[in-house]
């Protein structure tokens, strides 16, 4: 690098940059700048600037080079005395790397000047702003010799750019940056913008958000990618599922899915016939009873399912049928139990599932409510209080593989605490059934869904 001390008159600092631009093109990186005189009404400011321009141009560094429009590479590092960088020749290459290195995040950091002055959160940009100086300053008071301070300059370097990132994620407001004295800081912007759009409550967010702060170490914060996973981390502890478990020859299980209409609850009763009957390593005995005789089409439909699979099926109108269906059954391991679709607000089918639910069977149903994931958070509520008359057991989550936005079912599952056995992810018989994983959920909470192959 050739290093050159030039004069400019000129009324500010940004005219400064335009003409060294001008006059010695884009290549030219300004190390030192400094004011000799100040502007008065009579005469512009003047200014002492030294300029480092690459050995190996050949043309004049006097000569105006107006043809070069891409930025100046900008820098505040002093370089203290010209013949050292020549008696130096070995070390000048790798330094030059870490020059540039140094002048790239120094623009990046001035291409993203305009988004930290429009950003409400003027603590965290100075913030950043003071972490770039204090690098430059590093860099100054460095021995060029030194090549280990170097890299550890490179190391902030890469700090920074990971701070640029989190800079440029906040796009809250201040009504939203402290809600009931809960201060978000600007490195968990990314996070928080990511669950915010999945539909999550706010509500549960800045819960989350609280436990968050509370418990993280503050050495995990230095990096969004780590935040990310603590966040995962935390997020799954709060989703319960149930596991499936293997029956004895003693046991048997019966299941009753309800739910709204439309939710796939006669789709999701023939897959999980198919899953007890055929798919798991113990094949189990299943037999099915239907409620849902308002439906024709459901009955034949779940007919010719019971028929594919020579599986017993039982179709039943009033109460007093329920317990003779069951009893005719108890060869089986599993007796499934489909029932009419209703409307959350139609409290006249519901208590008739609850007159059902109330025979003396001399054993246990398990109550699994069916809800769809491309369901509004507040429909999801009323159709959890409508149904919780039945006490709700379970919850079997359908049609994943309809929906972007998967923070309603996070917000649902942590407000009532019930846990989930089932996820349905498409429309295929059998396949498009998996168990229950908390995992699965919060990756598609955090990343969008992916359906799982198998």
């Amino acid at each position: 690098m050739k290093i050159k001390t030039v004069t400019f008159e000129v009324d500010t600092p940004a005219q400064l940059l335009k003409k060294i631009e001008a006059e010695f093109g884009g290549d030219a990186m300004v190390i030192n700048t400094k004011e000799i005189r100040k502007k008065s009404l009579n005469e512009q400011a003047l200014y002492e600037v030294v300029i480092a321009i690459k050995e190996e141009a050949k043309e004049d560094i006097t000569q105006p080079k107006p043809e070069l429009k891409s930025p100046i590479k900008k820098t505040k590092v002093e370089i203290k005395n010209e013949s050292d960088s020549k008696n130096e020749n070995e070390s000048e290459s790798e330094e030059d790397d870490v020059l540039l290195s140094l002048s790239k995040a120094v623009k990046q950091i001035k291409q993203i000047s305009t988004i930290a002055e429009n950003t409400p959160s003027v603590s965290r940009r100075d913030d950043i702003k003071s972490n770039v100086i204090e690098t430059i300053k590093k860099v100054e008071s460095s021995n060029k010799g030194d090549f280990k301070e170097l890299k550890l300059i490179k190391n902030e370097i890469g700090k920074l750019t990971d701070k640029i990132k989190i800079l440029q994620n906040m796009v809250w407001d201040n009504t939203e940056d402290n809600r009931e004295g809960v201060i978000i800081p600007g490195e968990f912007a990314e996070i928080y913008r990511i669950a915010k759009n999945s539909g999550m409550e706010k509500v549960h967010l800045d819960e989350i958000m609280k436990l968050t702060l509370e418990h993280m170490p503050l050495k995990m914060r230095e990096n969004s990618e780590t935040i990310k996973r603590y966040f995962q981390v935390l997020l799954r502890k709060m989703i319960p599922t149930k596991m499936e478990t293997n029956l004895s020859s003693t046991t048997k299980k019966i299941m009753m899915l309800v739910g709204p209409t439309g939710v796939g609850k006669t789709t999701t009763l023939a897959k999980l016939a198919a899953r007890y009957s055929y798919m798991l390593e113990k094949k189990y005995k299943v037999g099915i009873v239907t409620l849902d005789t308002y439906r024709i089409a459901a009955v034949e439909q779940l007919m010719q399912y019971a028929k594919m699979m020579r599986l017993g099926i039982e179709a039943v109108v009033d109460p007093p049928e329920f317990v003779s269906a069951i009893n005719s059954l108890r060869h089986c391991d599993y007796i499934l139990i489909d029932t009419v679709g209703s409307s959350q607000h139609d409290k006249d089918k519901i208590d008739k599932l609850r007159e059902f639910v109330k025979q003396d069977l001399h054993t246990t149903i398990d109550i699994n409510l069916v809800i769809s994931a491309n369901t509004k958070l507040e429909d999801l509520k009323e159709i959890y209080e409508s149904f919780s008359v039945l006490d709700i057991n379970t919850f079997i989550l359908t049609k994943l593989d309809e929906t972007k936005g998967f923070g309603n079912i996070f917000s649902i599952i942590y407000e009532t605490k019930k846990p989930v056995n089932y996820f349905s992810v498409g429309q295929e018989v059998p396949d498009d059934l998996m168990l229950a994983s908390s995992d699965y959920l919060v990756e598609c909470l955090l990343n969008g869904f992916e359906k799982v192959k198998k």
